[in-house]
């Protein structure tokens, strides 16, 4: 048996308005003014960050931060989302030969929920979110935790992501990974750029 894991926000959907929005919603909500789209992807992803920090101005999030957080993208996270070009034919390919799982720090209820509404959620046989394990990436809990699920080994798995928490929990776990560029990051090196391109380096490891 062999398994593709991917990232889901910004590796296979587009869900940067979703995400963008609600950051700024709580955030003027508790009378922060609002940040740039950009801005705020970037630094959603970059694993030396503190994100209840860097937003919210506290350690960790609050009941409150949560509560604000949950109720907006609730209600929102399923507008705006686009799936990437080419991701949709990929899954397709991939269905019959490979074991496909979603490794996402996003809340894994909503992950179903999202993946379904663009009509991917049936393609995945597991699908993990933070609230499935007890450390989100970068730590390899949530990838060790899918291999153990369908008895894969390590060298039998890749885990595909756009961001570099992706590349370090696969790491950690001894998985073959695939950093893509056409997420929420802009990785100035070893990140691929097209769908293609994934073809082949997923090609390149099960051949």
């Amino acid at each position: 048996m062999r398994l593709i894991m991917f990232d889901m926000d910004g590796t296979l959907i587009d869900s940067g308005f979703a995400i963008t929005n609600t950051i700024n919603y709580v955030r003027v909500n508790l009378g922060f003014e609002k940040l740039e789209k950009n801005y705020i992807l970037e630094k959603v992803n970059d694993p030396n960050i503190n994100a209840a920090e860097f937003f919210y101005g506290t350690k960790e999030f609050t009941p409150l931060q949560t509560k604000l957080f949950e109720e907006y993208y609730n209600k929102h996270c399923l507008s705006d989302l686009v799936v990437y070009d080419g991701i949709a034919k990929l899954i397709d390919d991939l269905k019959n030969d490979f074991t496909l799982a979603v490794a996402t720090n996003a809340n894994s209820q909503y992950a179903h929920k999202m993946l379904n509404h663009v009509g991917l959620g049936h393609h995945f046989k597991t699908i993990l979110g933070y609230d499935s394990v007890s450390k989100p990436k970068p730590h390899p809990e949530m990838v060790n935790k899918i291999l153990d699920i369908h008895k894969i080994s390590n060298v039998n798995a890749q885990l595909i992501g756009d961001s570099h928490k992706d590349i370090m929990a696969a790491t950690k776990a001894g998985v073959d990974s695939v950093l893509v560029n056409w997420g929420f990051s802009n990785h100035e090196k070893d990140a691929i750029e097209t769908v293609k391109e994934l073809e082949k380096k997923i090609s390149e490891k099960f051949k």
